[in-house]
């Protein structure tokens, strides 16, 4: 079965969509070089009518421990965005004890080897920094770590990741936004279609 995170929730609206769709994760972005970053404020304001039924996760880049702990308090997961290494994950395991994704640009077999040794929790395969960009699937066929497969997906493509890779879940941004505002018609067709493939 794959599970869906929806990423870069940032309105009333775009929560309100993700309760009538029920997403196993939603994403919050606290990188301040996306437009779609949320403050600590507005987190906590979405936090408090984000259904209980999804896990919220904290998206961060390359951030002070200190802040991450602060926020881990009212997250379910904490996702790595950035250059984090061993040193940094083994660190913040002192701090929270909020299971930790640890994300991996994928261009070549060899940054497959990095996600495949690392400590983290889960591993989240993307093609780029958020970009929207699908990667080469192809790198993945005897990849046999689970992982989130993020990077281009749409509501268009996703039925053929599942099929091709499998993946223990799918990790959409763009892919359900249109100018950059997440899209009630998209978030549905794009859940309707992952699970459409689990049955």
């Amino acid at each position: 079965m794959t599970e869906i995170k929806f990423c870069g929730l940032r309105r009333e609206e775009d929560i309100f969509f993700a309760n009538k769709i029920l997403p196993e994760f939603a994403g919050f972005i606290f990188a301040q070089k996306s437009f779609r970053c949320v403050t600590e404020e507005k987190f906590l304001e979405l936090k408090k009518i984000l259904d209980k039924k999804i896990s919220a996760v904290g998206v961060f880049v390359n951030e002070k421990i200190s802040v991450i702990e602060k926020l881990a308090k009212n997250l379910d997961l904490i996702q790595l965005h950035g250059a984090e290494d061993e040193k940094y994950i083994s660190t913040l395991r002192n701090f929270t004890d909020k299971k930790i994704i640890q994300a991996f640009k994928v261009k070549k077999f060899s940054d497959l080897a990095l996600a495949e040794k690392s400590s983290a929790d889960y591993i989240l395969l993307d093609g780029g920094a958020g970009d929207g960009k699908v990667f080469d699937w192809q790198l993945l066929k005897n990849f046999n770590r689970k992982y989130f497969l993020a990077g281009g997906l749409t509501p268009e493509n996703v039925s053929d990741a599942i099929k091709i890779l499998k993946p223990f879940a799918v990790d959409v941004s763009s892919g359900i936004e249109t100018n950059k505002f997440k899209d009630l018609a998209k978030m549905k067709k794009f859940a309707e279609t992952v699970r459409s493939e689990n049955l």
